[in-house]
């Protein structure tokens, strides 16, 4: 299955990631995010983008594959330090709070619901926008074919459960590039006095 993931998204994701990471509007010393980092394509996206000399790129994943994967891919950006990669879930993510730019991911959405709605202090290791791609079609494809079993592919529920935790300005837009139409989910993390307020 994690072969199969990984050929999936090397070759359906590209035009997705992107562009996501084109909206990041990385700047020279962002400390940025991407959330289930698969095969490392986002990340080595991410680094054409001027992070460095105090910028940090972090990636987080469950996959042990994944993992293994991604550092193949990312060896020398891993040894010089531009990269970092983390293992675990979103529910538990291994920073400080308040620590990071932005977030990143695509085709995940599916998996937050039931997180956002759990434990609405998970958005406090954030400090700015947060950003996800997903394509619809193909998702909604892969349900005809009896995959995500048991999640709803549907974006409704996971911008209802950003709006429910104090999120703020969420939105979709239909995009095309390169002949791809896709989605682009927009949000923006409370200020620390704010998500302070409703946490305590």
């Amino acid at each position: 299955m994690g072969l199969y993931t990984k050929w999936t998204m090397e070759k359906y994701n590209n035009v997705m990631i992107k562009n996501v990471v084109k909206l990041c509007q990385i700047q020279a010393q962002s400390a940025i995010l991407e959330v289930g980092f698969g095969p490392g394509l986002g990340l080595q996206e991410a680094l054409k983008y001027p992070t460095v000399p105090r910028g940090r790129l972090f990636g987080l994943d469950v996959s042990e594959y994944m993992q293994k994967v991604a550092r193949e891919r990312l060896g020398p950006q891993l040894a010089s330090g531009k990269v970092h990669l983390l293992q675990g879930r979103v529910e538990c993510i291994p920073l400080p709070d308040h620590c990071v730019d932005g977030v990143f991911h695509s085709n995940c959405h599916l998996y937050w619901p039931d997180m956002f709605r759990s434990s609405i202090h998970r958005r406090q290791y954030f400090r700015g926008k947060m950003l996800a791609t997903c394509d619809l079609g193909f998702l909604r494809h892969g349900v005809e074919h009896g995959f995500f079993k048991g999640k709803t592919v549907e974006p409704e529920p996971y911008l209802q459960a950003l709006r429910a935790v104090g999120f703020l300005g969420v939105s979709m837009k239909d995009l095309t590039d390169e002949g791809k139409s896709f989605q682009v989910i927009y949000t923006t993390s409370p200020p620390p006095s704010t998500t302070e307020t409703q946490t305590s």
